[in-house]
């Protein structure tokens, strides 16, 4: 076994890989570009080796750093983690001329596996069902409008060497296809060094399934079920699960069979995923196959037991597998969500800084409900614009899919993010949709159930019950706090009026709030029995969590201090409360409400990033939906286009500048 091993990755996956390192005894080394000096895996490792500025084109994916690093440091292994090298054939191929072990598959099998043009063509002539496309090279957007005139739309444009949704667009017309060619080339060259792109026919509405694969150097494979990856949005994946709630044991054993026959082709020898798009009726045919560990691979460690990274580096180690096909066995259910630095409310435009307060989930299990939380950043950190935007991998586990949904739920709950824009509240709002929780799935979920994006609702319900109980219930801990405070004038003694006027987002609920025995007690007038709730909570003025029961059922909501008021966010819902007597109600409604300003006629940059090009000039007559300039941030290009017919009056920016969110990119006369 390895004494010392390198991982030459980052973020999340830097730390997990090294956690089971640090488990197995073997010493650990983390490489850093300038932006990540005080990341949370140069911290964890062993030793950390420096190697180039932020860009990943000069730090991350220059092999012959990593390959300086390893010989500098002494380690006999490289783990690549997932993207930057990790699906590079020329990667272990310079490690293997080093002397340096590469801990994922042999070059053979990432040079036909990995690239998805030639995975392809392996899957063709292995007799195995793929999607129409055209399995070329193409080369300019003339050649890829005539391909997709003839395949026929929809069509999907995608990087060979992609992964991650970069790379990636769907096109629906001549127009499209010219466009996305452009962006997904320019994004294929920038994330992974490699321009090429392909067409294929898009599936309308599929299922995204995967099945995991473990192989090793002496001839054995074996699968471990299935992954449900069908909740994406721009290609990219935000929750995932396991098992798949489509699959019956028949149609995984074939498509676990498949997978394995797939990976024996091509000498497969690691952990490995097969893609495939899934019809409804449970048709499959195969999509892809990445020859790395996959972002959603908690999940299937979760229902299996297994540690994919210990197999993996036993694995490159040499040793055989200790597990047979019949020794893999699924046990419950897992659900995985993404936290991402992005903000939902603004069509999910990436957010970057200092995170002043994260404060995740504690991990545990009990009762047969498992919390996991893989991350890569801590309290006071900095999420950069040079890379992924991931914070963090939310995995809960329990013995039936309805109660793994439950559990993280409540995990997101209690999830408390700070200093930058986070996708928490839509990830809340997708656990209680009703489709979500019925199985019923494909990758147009998102569009589809938010087909105008992700809005901020008014709470009602049950939802705007519990808010409302729990505004009255904090504003009375702030009331006892203010009575105790010394040195108050002597006098009659205050008592408290026991009606209240709660208003969430402008909404008035009339309540009865009081403390007994250690309780508070909630009325809701007119609602009867059912109208009463018993609250009790540890909470303290500053905690960002209000975390207890209502009637004996635990409850976590985030509180944030607002003027004469708090935020409160629960279920994906965010709200502004705030408590007052029927006297301050009163007058609280005759106060006008404030309106937004207006931006007049400027097109603003909708997150932080850099200037990819400007596609106008001064003094140029532009129409409605013409594309204005194209912003890079997070490895994602986004096309900024005119809402409006004008004419340009002024640029302000420049190609190569960085922007802050909402800096003035150009105006209209």
């Amino acid at each position: 076994m390895f004494k010392r091993i390198l991982i030459a990755n980052r973020g999340e996956i830097a730390c997990r890989i090294i956690k089971t390192a640090r488990r197995m005894g073997i010493a650990t080394v983390a490489v850093y570009s300038e932006a990540d000096k005080d990341a949370l895996h140069v911290e964890m490792a062993d030793e950390a080796v420096h190697i180039g500025p932020p860009p990943a084109a000069e730090s991350y994916l220059v092999i012959e750093k990593i390959v300086a690093a390893c010989k500098a440091s002494g380690a006999e292994a490289v783990h690549p983690g997932y993207g930057f090298l990790s699906e590079r054939e020329a990667f272990p191929k310079a490690l293997e001329a080093a002397g340096i072990v590469f801990i994922g598959p042999n070059p053979k099998a990432i040079a036909a596996m990995g690239d998805k043009i030639e995975s392809k063509k392996a899957a063709a002539a292995a007799k195995v069902s793929t999607v129409p496309g055209h399995l070329g090279v193409i080369e300019d957007d003339k050649e890829a409008v005539k391909i997709a005139n003839q395949i026929g739309y929809p069509v999907m444009i995608k990087a060979s060497a992609g992964g991650g949704g970069k790379g990636m667009r769907v096109a629906h017309s001549q127009a499209e296809v010219a466009e996305g060619f452009a962006r997904a080339r320019s994004e294929a060259k920038s994330s992974f060094g490699d321009d090429r792109v392909f067409i294929e026919k898009f599936i309308t509405d599929p299922r995204h399934i995967e099945i995991q694969v473990l192989g090793d150097k002496h001839g054995n494979v074996i699968y471990l079920g299935e992954r449900e990856c069908s909740i994406q949005r721009r290609n990219q994946k935000v929750v995932e699960e396991a098992p798949s709630p489509l699959l019956d044991e028949a149609t995984r054993k074939k498509m676990g069979e498949q997978a394995v026959a797939l990976a024996k082709a091509v000498g497969y020898d690691s952990a490995g995923t097969v893609e495939f798009v899934a019809g409804q009726d449970k048709s499959f045919y195969f999509l892809e196959m990445n020859t790395r560990l996959q972002v959603e691979h908690p999940v299937t460690e979760l229902v299996t037991g297994i540690d994919l990274v210990e197999q993996m580096i036993r694995v490159a180690a040499g040793e055989k597998l200790k597990l047979a096909q019949g020794d893999v066995k699924l046990t419950g259910s897992a659900v995985e969500t993404r936290v991402y630095a992005e903000d939902p409310y603004r069509n999910f435009l990436p957010s970057i800084g200092r995170l002043t307060r994260y404060r995740p989930p504690v991990e545990s299990s009990s009762g047969g409900i498992s919390v996991r939380n893989d991350t890569g950043v801590y309290e006071g950190g900095e999420i950069s614009l040079f890379y992924d935007p991931m914070i963090a991998k939310l995995v809960t586990h329990a013995p039936t899919r309805a109660q793994a949904i439950s559990a993280q739920a409540d995990a997101l709950d209690a999830f408390v993010i700070d200093g930058i824009r986070h996708n928490i509240p839509f990830l809340a709002a997708l656990m209680a949709h009703p489709r979500w929780r019925a199985g019923k799935l494909s990758t147009g979920f998102i569009a589809e159930e938010f087909p105008k994006g992700f809005h901020a609702t008014a709470p009602d319900g049950e939802v705007a019950d519990i808010l409302a109980s729990v505004a009255a219930a904090i504003d009375h801990v702030l009331g006892e706090r203010k009575r105790r405070i010394s040195g108050q004038m002597d006098g009659r003694l205050v008592t408290r009026e026991r009606q209240r006027a709660v208003s969430l987002g402008g909404n008035e609920h009339p309540l009865e709030v009081v403390r007994e025995n250690g309780v508070i007690e909630v009325r809701f007038p007119g609602k009867g029995k059912g109208g009463v709730r018993h609250l009790q909570s540890d909470w303290k003025p500053g905690d960002p969590l209000w975390s207890g029961t209502i009637d004996s059922a635990p409850v976590a909501i985030q509180v944030r201090p607002l003027a004469n008021g708090f935020n409160l966010s629960f279920r994906g819902v965010e709200t502004k409360a705030f408590v007052y007597t029927e006297s301050e109600a009163a007058y609280a409604r005759l106060m006008p409400v404030k309106k937004a300003a207006d931006s007049g006629k400027h097109v603003r940059c909708p997150m932080p990033g850099l200037v990819v090009s400007i596609a106008v000039t001064q003094g140029q007559e532009i129409k409605a939906g013409e594309t204005l300039a194209v912003v890079e941030a997070m490895k994602m290009e986004n096309v900024l286009r005119a809402e409006i017919d004008g004419t340009v009056k002024k640029i302000h920016v420049k190609q190569g500048d960085s922007l802050a969110v909402d800096a003035v990119i150009l105006e209209f006369a």
